[in-house]
């Protein structure tokens, strides 16, 4: 199972937000170059990268920060954040992202989503963000009609053959993930699964390795990391990791 450690840039910064409030947020480190290097050289084989300032423009915003931290660090990452048609994607992409995270674009039309999965194969992810039963888009700001469960099966039905799940309620309060409503994503798609949101501990790492589910294919960790309560060398143990 992979380990991602989370980048999320706000104003140039790599920040947290509790429960996706953007009023909510922790700044960690002035320039997100640092954040990735400190994960890259602890051992991570990837990043997730969000593009917060973008995911409510509705286009890309931070795209001189991923290029900076392509640059700086030797492993590939996913990247998020106002990617609402191909031409963005590309951006991305021309950027240095090995995969692009469809969000808003795959909640409001699956279609498309799976136009661009179609076009740039296993380098699409799309991200499936519940709240409250129901997924949320436009940077976490705007409820759906659709229930994560049914988005999911009707993404993978399109050709998408990996899911970020972040349950919002429990996302940066590091009390731990929400298992119950994973599993039922994962049963509903059969697409490789990256969970996301509330992992505050080793043994919420452990409780997710040792679940058995086959396609369970990675852990995204932000606060976590940032504050100290677990090392990334002792995380990728915990996930099974040398």
């Amino acid at each position: 199972m992979i380990l991602y450690p989370a980048i999320d840039i706000r104003d140039g910064k790599a920040v947290r937000l509790l429960q996706g409030d953007y009023e909510r947020e922790t700044a960690y480190e002035d320039d997100p170059v640092v954040a990735a290097r400190r994960w890259a050289d602890a051992g991570a084989s990837w990043l997730h990268v969000v593009d917060l300032d973008g995911a409510r423009a509705g286009e890309p915003v931070n795209l001189d920060h991923v290029r900076r931290i392509v640059a700086a660090v030797g492993i590939p990452i996913q990247l998020g954040g106002g990617l609402r048609d191909s031409k963005k994607v590309e951006d991305a992409i021309s950027a240095g992202a090995e995969r692009v995270v469809l969000g808003t674009a795959a909640v409001n039309d699956p279609g498309l989503a799976g136009a661009i999965a179609a076009a740039h194969g296993d380098r699409v992810v799309a991200a499936v963000d519940a709240r409250g039963g129901k997924v949320a888009a436009e940077g976490w700001t705007e409820p759906s009609a659709v229930g994560p469960v049914e988005l999911a099966a009707q993404l993978a039905a399109r050709g998408i053959g990996r899911l970020i799940y972040t349950p919002v309620e429990v996302d940066g309060t590091m009390e731990g993930p929400d298992l119950v409503s994973m599993r039922e994503v994962a049963a509903a798609s059969g697409a490789e699964l990256i969970y996301s949101g509330g992992v505050g501990s080793l043994e919420d790492l452990t409780a997710l390795a040792s679940l058995g589910i086959d396609n369970l294919g990675g852990v995204i960790v932000g606060r976590a990391l940032y504050e100290g309560r677990f090392t990334l060398p002792e995380a990728l143990r915990a996930l099974g990791g040398p």
